[in-house]
């Protein structure tokens, strides 16, 4: 269907939408409001993959409408040799395995930004497995040249500290290769929720697939089955309204299909925003978020296992006037943007002077400027760094959001969300 808010023009494919330059946002006083999250973009995209790698699969129900599994359709269903997956980085991943092993010679390409994000890790373990892939331009990124066949499989060794979507991705192809496929994870694994996601997905379509150590993941050879599959709501969209909870003078948000027992581990971010004032209540496939009292004076917090969430916090706590010490945050910088220097000179236009260390560790002692006068926030081609400075509009009333379509990327419909919880959205061409 087409949102009215964003004015979406409908090309028969895809709903495509008018990119206004900027948004002025004016939070309500109070929010009494439902929500209906977009479906979990980490669990549509594992699903999607799976199912091509079946053949002729059941369809998969409520699906994400995100531009990166967007993408993803378009890849797995159009047959086409050049592949343009635009900012979608899990999609690029994904799609590295997958056209490695399935017949046929395709170029995956992608934004500027894209091409400058590393991704030799996951090309030279698909190397190792004999896959044929080649760098079209500067070596170590895309765009790719990849010639699909057989795999043999067999063991790898990855470093545990490198995304882990290059993990993901060799671990949904591994029921196809025919000796199966032994990844051993070398040092410390970051992100390691999205790996469990990525073996539960994996399991639920009948995958051989499961941890034989804390650093040796096995999966056997033996193909996907058909399987009736219905995605979860999202736990990474959910947080920026626990956001919205925790700053609004008086709020209430009730958000349905998500669940306790959820394979997202972004639903961890509950017990943080439990310290900062938002109590999570379950009740028959919702949860329902209201204020409780902040328990914290300062926050420290490890998002190695959740750097989706590091922008929100960041906002949150320096709104909150809660100082904080973040570290896991390394994944940060190779994100759609450097995200710890995005946030860094953002805030500083709020009035927050944020420090990083290590390039894993984010800062906040206290230390306050004079607030820019009508701050504009850039997003830097980023849908994070959109929604997560979204709810600062409590504090600056007509805070302007630059190219705010980015959040097509994942939640297209955030804009919309807002309004009906009571934002007014002022539009700027």
């Amino acid at each position: 269907m087409c949102y009215s808010l964003l004015s979406y023009l409908c090309d028969g494919e895809k709903q495509t939408p008018i990119n206004y330059m900027k948004y002025s946002l004016f939070a309500p006083a109070k929010i009494d409001t439902t929500i209906l999250l977009p479906a979990s973009k980490s669990i549509s995209n594992r699903a999607l993959l799976i199912n091509a790698l079946i053949q002729n699969g059941n369809p998969i129900q409520n699906l994400s409408d995100c531009d990166d599994t967007q993408v993803m359709i378009k890849a797995l269903t159009k047959g086409e040799e050049i592949i343009d997956i635009l900012a979608a980085g899990t999609a690029m991943r994904f799609l590295t395995a997958y056209f490695s092993l399935t017949e046929g010679t395709h170029i995956l390409t992608g934004t500027k930004r894209m091409q400058e994000r590393p991704i030799q890790i996951l090309v030279d373990a698909l190397r190792q497995l004999d896959a044929t892939i080649e760098y079209t331009q500067k070596e170590g990124y895309p765009p790719l040249k990849i010639t699909g066949k057989p795999l043999k499989g067999g063991r790898i060794t990855i470093k545990g500290n490198t995304s882990s979507q290059f993990l993901s991705a060799l671990l949904l192809i591994a029921p196809y290769l025919e000796e199966g496929l032994t990844l051993t994870i070398e040092g410390e694994l970051i992100s390691r929720p999205y790996i469990d996601i990525t073996l539960n997905v994996m399991k639920d379509f009948g995958a051989l697939a499961q941890w034989k150590s804390p650093q040796v993941i096995r999966v056997e050879h033996q193909p996907y089955k058909k399987t009736e599959y219905t995605i979860e709501s999202d736990w990474s969209a959910a947080s920026y309204w626990y956001a919205l909870v925790a700053l609004t003078p008086e709020a209430k948000v009730i958000l349905p299909n998500l669940y306790k027992n959820s394979y997202q581990g972004d639903h961890q971010g509950k017990e943080l925003f439990s310290q900062l004032g938002v109590r999570t209540e379950y009740t028959d496939g919702a949860v329902v978020l209201t204020q409780c009292p902040i328990e914290v004076k300062s926050l420290q917090a490890n998002f190695v296992e959740i750097p989706d969430l590091a922008q929100t916090f960041v906002v949150a706590c320096c709104l909150l006037n809660i100082p904080f010490e973040f570290t896991g945050l390394q994944s940060l910088k190779i994100k759609e943007t450097d995200r710890m220097e995005a946030l860094i000179q953002e805030m500083k236009k709020l009035g927050y002077i944020l420090h990083s260390q290590n390039n894993n560790t984010l800062l906040w002692r206290g230390e306050r400027i004079t607030p820019q006068g009508n701050p504009e926030i850039a997003t830097y081609e980023d849908h994070r760094m959109a929604m997560s400075f979204a709810p600062a509009a409590q504090f600056f009333a007509g805070l302007t959001i630059k190219d705010p379509m980015v959040v097509t990327k994942s939640y297209p419909n955030f804009w919309n969300d807002l309004s009906t919880a009571g934002f007014r959205i002022s539009k700027q061409e």
